[in-house]
């Protein structure tokens, strides 16, 4: 029934069908944020086992040929778009009309080629506006992209006006390095392993700071032996099935609706 559920979602999104993981098991998906910037940090998190999703902003003087590298690596790419209070010439901000907001999300995907769906760099204030992020949600489903709710604020409504319209997508459990020591990562990361665990799965963010990558390296060739298993964005889309996580809203609907 959930695999049915989720090609019904893929053929309403036209989100690429992946085969929903199976049951039973804890489930890990792991995105590097803010690439792009940097070609020894993004070698590097290049580098990292697994199914690493990558997502390169668009204002970054190497977005354009990592993503290609990305790509021909095998790895899954996105969008990381800048969203209030970032700023930047790709940046969306309340109030900005809908005609130049998709300008914007033009020029930025043309920034970072084989993007297979986008997530908010920043965007507390932007993703709680409800306008905005519906017309985003039905444009991303036009052109055939899941989304990832980084879920920068409490307020947030993203991820509902995803649910709202079956688009595919995700939102994020577990911030990684908002506190850039070695010692604290693990913890997050372990933190994300003990979610993965209760809830059966946990969608994570870090970034390409030394620290992250550091840990990183170190830790998840030991996650198989945890009993984490890695999975794409895609496969966690078909295990979610497009439903909120308890710490996200009540019986599979989003809180801020």
């Amino acid at each position: 029934m959930r695999y049915l559920l989720f090609a019904l979602i893929c053929l309403l999104s036209g989100a690429t069908l992946a085969a929903p993981a199976q049951p039973g098991k804890a489930y890990l998906s792991l995105i590097i944020d803010d690439l792009g910037q940097s070609p020894a940090r993004d070698a590097r998190t290049l580098a990292l086992p697994g199914p690493v999703t990558l997502a390169i902003m668009p204002d970054t003087p190497h977005a354009t040929d990592f993503a290609r590298q990305a790509h021909r690596a095998g790895k899954t790419v996105i969008l990381h778009m800048p969203m209030d209070p970032a700023t930047g010439p790709y940046a969306w901000h309340p109030g900005t009309p809908l005609p130049e907001l998709e300008r914007r999300l033009d020029a930025a995907l043309a920034k970072v080629p084989y993007a297979a769906g986008i997530n908010n760099h920043m965007g507390s204030r932007m993703t709680s506006q409800s306008v905005p992020m519906a017309w985003l949600m039905g444009e991303l489903q036009r052109r055939q992209l899941f989304f990832v709710d980084s879920r920068t604020s409490a307020a947030t409504v993203a991820a509902a006006k995803a649910q709202a319209v079956d688009l595919a997508h995700v939102s994020r459990d577990v911030f990684l390095d908002d506190v850039r020591t070695p010692e604290a990562i693990a913890g997050q990361l372990q933190q994300g392993v003990a979610l993965a665990r209760k809830q059966g799965t946990a969608v994570l963010i870090g970034h390409p700071y030394p620290q992250t990558l550091e840990v990183l390296e170190r830790e998840m060739p030991r996650l198989k032996s945890q009993g984490i298993e890695m999975i794409t964005l895609r496969q966690m889309i078909a295990e979610r099935s497009n439903q909120a996580m308890p710490a996200h809203g009540k019986r599979g609907r989003y809180a801020n609706r």
